[in-house]
């Protein structure tokens, strides 16, 4: 008898170095005693890259995917630095020689708000954040013996999306500057081309649940589990896209505590103390189908809205991971423009 072993195709994949200098951008007056310095930090990335053996690699050009770590020195011992760990999408455009990434991670701050040693950080109520970075970067890869460089522009977030005041948040705008080393860059194999067949899908019903836990902006007022019902119905418009119309329904307990607190400390808002802490809210949307991870945007206005906080208008970002054809997890952050209301953790079905 003999046994025949294929030695499988090895996919080549590269690592990254970055050093960035920038600033922190004021998009809040409240955080202006915070901006003393230029931050500066470094970005480590390993990047797996694809070359169309599945369909969803050739329809989006080929992209990335990998995890990062960013080191960050925010300048100012009241902000202290920050560490995180990410994962990440590269795009590609012009020829392979302009890459977009997109991460999302968790970042340690070494110096959060204390409301008795470090009462001057408004912008870090907790230890642990949540953390985007975005990239665009010129890049080209095996300029000599494997190496190549980057360099372009970083945009990276850090907020705890008010799960525990105060929460500010810090947005740095950076300059990176870095090397790429490619592993066995002498196997790459040939990029296959997938030509998608027209693509649709009837109408689909969706039903989700969300949780958290947050706070509003008045330090030590406690923080509260929220739940968010949501039903809506969806179109499959081809294999990338599907535009999404529906109904939310808010429990949010925070804003019991906060309007008693509004009702006593404001009485020139008028505020009764007995408003309803309950909203609804109507919204549109659109879903980006990657492999088995979408991202979702939604936009959408309160039409039941008996108590007012932060305006009628709201906005959610977030990634939904499909198990199977009909169940999906969900991770999204709930806004108001750029001021976050929520964490919001998911389950759902797709009938």
């Amino acid at each position: 008898m003999f046994f025949a072993t294929a030695q499988e195709e090895k996919i080549p994949f590269t690592l990254d170095a970055d050093f960035f200098y920038g600033n922190i951008a004021e998009h809040n007056s409240d955080i202006s005693h915070l901006i003393k310095g230029h931050p500066t930090g470094f970005i480590l990335s390993y990047n797996q890259k694809t070359f169309g053996k599945k369909a969803w690699e050739s329809r989006f050009n080929y992209p990335d995917y990998g995890a990062s770590i960013i080191y960050q020195d925010l300048k100012n011992e009241t902000l202290g630095n920050n560490f995180g760990v990410y994962a990440h999408y590269n795009f590609y455009f012009f020829k392979r020689n302009l890459m977009f990434r997109i991460g999302q991670g968790l970042t340690y701050n070494s110096n959060p708000y204390d409301k008795v040693d470090n009462y001057r950080n408004n912008a870090f109520g907790t230890q642990i954040l949540s953390s985007t970075y975005l990239m665009l970067n010129y890049k080209k890869e095996n300029i000599f013996k494997n190496f190549g460089i980057q360099t372009g522009l970083s945009l990276i977030h850090y907020s705890n999306a008010n799960v525990k005041a105060p929460n500010s948040s810090i947005n740095t705008i950076a300059f990176n500057l870095g090397v790429n080393y490619t592993l066995d860059a002498e196997n790459t194999p040939e990029y296959i081309k997938h030509v998608d067949e027209k693509f649709t899908e009837k109408v689909k019903y969706n039903f989700a649940l969300r949780t958290g836990v947050n706070e509003s902006d008045i330090i030590d007022s406690g923080q509260y589990a929220f739940y968010v019902v949501s039903a809506y119905a969806d179109k499959r418009l081809n294999h990338k896209s599907a535009i999404q119309v529906g109904a939310d329904v808010f429990f949010s307990n925070f804003l019991k505590t906060h309007i008693r607190y509004k009702s006593v400390a404001f009485p020139e808002d008028n505020v009764s103390g007995d408003e309803d802490y309950k909203r609804v809210g109507l919204f549109v949307g659109h879903e980006l189908f990657i492999n088995k991870t979408s991202l979702i945007t939604q936009l959408g206005y309160y039409v039941y809205y008996p108590f007012d906080f932060e305006g009628r208008m709201y906005n959610r970002i977030g990634l939904k991971r499909y198990f199977g054809d009909k169940m999906y997890g969900v991770l999204s952050l709930k806004s108001h423009g750029a001021k976050a209301e929520a964490v919001e953790f998911g389950i759902g079905i797709r009938l």
